[in-house]
């Protein structure tokens, strides 16, 4: 049975305000809740805070799909020519092979739950936490890594109009 199709071996309980937190880059931060570990492989969840401001750079999954769920504040989603700003109670499927981009898009802290499967990609999240928390965390080395996890980064030419729209600045950890 493969890791994708194995059943999870034991209950996990996370209550709210749980599990380990870390930054991904100035203004995104990630709360791990469950891992590909606790649900067979099938998928991984993760919690997003994102700051005024905060915005994930355009990118594209090749391996794996992604389910948004907006909590608190407006966080604005573009995923090829589709685009979107969702609130409180607001899903958006990003589909692997799409070239997306997520921000916040409001005057407010925001924050979303992602749902990540096949599980996987959240090691990727892990490690660009890790070299954070070590003061290591250069661009170069999150395109490298990003390139690893089949993630790559991506420069559309609509980025250019959302950075300006919403008045955010790109990463530069």
């Amino acid at each position: 049975m493969s890791a994708a199709t194995a059943a999870a071996t034991t209950v996990k309980v996370v209550q709210p305000g749980e599990g380990r937190r870390g930054e991904l880059m100035p203004g995104v931060g990630v709360i791990f809740k469950i891992d590909g570990a606790d649900s067979g492989g099938a998928l991984a969840v993760v919690e997003h805070p994102f700051e005024i401001g905060g915005l994930v750079p355009p990118h594209v999954h090749h391996r794996e799909d992604e389910v948004s769920i907006v909590l608190e504040g407006e966080i604005g989603f573009r995923s090829e020519d589709k685009e979107v700003v969702l609130g409180p109670g607001g899903y958006i499927v990003k589909p692997r092979g799409e070239v997306h981009a997520m921000w916040n898009a409001g005057l407010t802290p925001a924050r979303m739950i992602e749902i990540i499967s096949p599980a996987g990609f959240e090691e990727l999240f892990r490690t660009v936490v890790g070299l954070t928390e070590r003061g290591e965390a250069e661009m170069s080395k999150i395109v490298e890594l990003a390139n690893r996890y089949e993630v790559p980064m991506a420069e559309p030419e609509w980025f250019a109009d959302v950075i300006e729209r919403y008045q955010l600045s790109i990463p530069t950890p």
